[in-house]
């Protein structure tokens, strides 16, 4: 395996961080990143190469925005190998809907996995997932990597695609209510790593911070980024979520392998 490609969208980088370690596993010669937060302007193909696809898991879907980026590309005589992350209570759909985009753009996926990641809405009153990936997080990463590099040194992986769990149609994804984070202004020093880490370009600096909410898809980015401190979640929806969360999925879970 000389080319192996990591595509992700990931917000708060834990998602990164899982497809790294599965990439230290394998050991490929070549890494490629590419981060799907910053906008594809055209299709894209990837032609006789491994690639690492992983998305967050929110609300059991795909990002909607992640979905869209996916679609651009495209792959000619590449495996794929499927990467869900999600915040200890569950990912329902989201692997099966990550093999069927993969599927249609021309990759065969031989691997999956579903690891799990702090959660977006995760604060010190309610923690949800803290620190995850944590080093054994990492550690089973990795060995995985190792057994997809395995995988790919047999004649298995040409014979079918990797079975995941989940439904068709997908789960309902809902409508989600015009509510971002907002600004401590006291303590805001108008660094600017909030803009930078919006993947959905929903927060501007023009003297003050603004937040624009019907943008905002709660990746909680600008909250967990910032260095002050100054972004955090007032709102009823996010908090009630967080309440439920830390009350009922507060059990650790450990990531799932499908090869």
């Amino acid at each position: 395996m000389q080319q192996l490609h990591l595509i992700y969208f990931s917000p708060t980088k834990t998602t990164k961080t899982i497809l790294e370690q599965i990439a230290l596993g394998i050991g490929a010669e070549n890494i490629y990143h590419m981060d799907l937060s910053a906008q594809l302007n055209s299709e894209m193909v990837i032609k006789n190469s491994l690639v690492l696809l992983g998305v967050p898991v929110y609300r059991g879907r795909i990002p909607i925005e992640a979905s869209e980026q996916l679609k651009k590309i495209k792959g000619i005589n590449s495996n794929v190998v499927l990467v869900a992350v999600y915040g200890n209570r569950d990912y329902d759909d989201t692997l099966i809907e990550l093999k069927d985009i993969a599927e249609d753009g021309g990759f065969r996926p031989i691997a999956a996995a579903a690891f799990i990641g702090e959660h977006s809405f995760s604060t010190d009153e309610f923690p949800i997932a803290v620190q995850r990936p944590d080093n054994e997080d990492k550690k089973k990463a990795q060995l995985f990597g190792k057994q997809i590099k395995v995988l790919l040194e047999s004649n298995e992986v040409l014979k079918r695609s990797v079975d995941v769990p989940g439904n068709r149609p997908y789960k309902e994804l809902g409508v989600l209510p015009d509510v971002a984070p907002v600004t401590n202004e006291d303590n805001c020093d108008k660094c600017g790593v909030c803009v930078e880490v919006c993947p959905t370009d929903a927060i501007s600096l023009n003297g003050k911070l603004t937040t624009d909410s019907t943008a905002c898809i709660l990746c909680c980015a600008c909250v967990k980024a910032c260095p002050s401190m100054a972004r955090y979640n007032d709102n009823e929806f996010v908090n009630t979520a967080a309440a439920k969360l830390n009350k009922f999925c507060s059990e650790r879970k450990e990531p799932e392998l499908f090869l």
